[in-house]
């Protein structure tokens, strides 16, 4: 019963440990005009690059949190500048939202790139087996 017990504990070590490893896809959902809301965004995908470097991260910004990732009114630019050359993180802002605001390419931070629609790009990843965070900030 003894040796049961300890293979029974290596068992869940081991388990628990190779479930740590397993990269993950994560698609962040933010809409939120919000700064504390980009912030929190910010921190979770920093911690979480950092924590599991083998996953990937998607953060899709649309609707009024367009501001999180144009050059001029963001107040999380250092963080997003910082995270530009990890092939783990991308950052996509919704070209509707852009016409709609009147604001082009060129307004937005290095590294940010852009899709057709954030919705259609946050229910294609979830296709894909993508996890889902919709950030918020109460």
């Amino acid at each position: 019963m003894k040796k049961y017990s300890i293979f029974l504990v290596f068992l869940l070590f081991v388990t628990h440990a190779w479930a740590q490893m397993q990269p993950v896809k994560i698609v962040f959902d933010v809409t939120s005009q919000d700064e504390k809301a980009h912030q929190s965004t910010m921190r979770h995908v920093k911690m979480m690059s950092e924590a599991y470097p083998n996953s990937e991260f998607e953060v899709v910004v649309y609707g009024g949190a367009i501001a999180m990732v144009v050059a001029d009114n963001s107040s999380v630019a250092e963080d997003i500048t910082q995270l530009k050359d990890n092939d783990k993180v991308t950052f996509n802002v919704c070209e509707a939202t852009m016409k709609r605001r009147q604001i082009d390419k060129s307004q937005l931070l290095l590294g940010v790139g852009t899709v057709p629609d954030g919705i259609l790009e946050i229910v294609i990843k979830q296709g894909e087996g993508w996890g889902y965070i919709k950030e918020a900030h109460n």
